[in-house]
């Protein structure tokens, strides 16, 4: 499973970034530890509440992308809490760019049957059941 998650992050999970339990690193490092904590919570919070707005989904990306950009930049380095903190947003942010994604996607595929002579009203129907904007 640690193999499949580092691949899937994209991590380095070095040693000094990551968290340890009873003496063994964690599989990704906290950053991406942090991610995947704000995806696993942001699906009960997408089914009850629903997406926050676009704006607010992009500022929840500002915090990680600042502090990584800090870090790779200059020689600050930022502790595990902190790439901890802005993961989770970064993550809550990511499968809300999905939605976005989706959204739009069967917005597209909707317009383009509409100009391909489809019934709108059904069309309309369809991109409702299915999610569209």
């Amino acid at each position: 499973m640690g193999k499949f998650l580092r691949l899937f992050f994209g991590c380095h999970a070095r040693p000094d970034r990551s968290f340890f339990f009873r003496g063994k690193q964690f599989p990704i490092c906290a950053r991406c530890t942090g991610e995947l904590v704000g995806m696993i919570l942001c699906i009960p919070t997408l089914i009850f509440f629903g997406c926050p707005s676009f704006g607010t989904v992009l500022l929840l990306t500002v915090p990680l992308i600042i502090d990584g950009t800090i870090q790779k930049l200059t020689a600050y380095e930022s502790g595990n809490i902190r790439r901890l903190v802005t993961g989770i947003l970064f993550g809550i942010a990511l499968l809300c760019m999905f939605v976005y994604f989706h959204r739009t996607c069967v917005w597209i595929a909707g317009e383009i049957l509409k100009c391909f002579g489809s019934d709108p009203a059904a069309v309309d129907q369809i991109m409702k059941r299915l999610g569209g904007l």
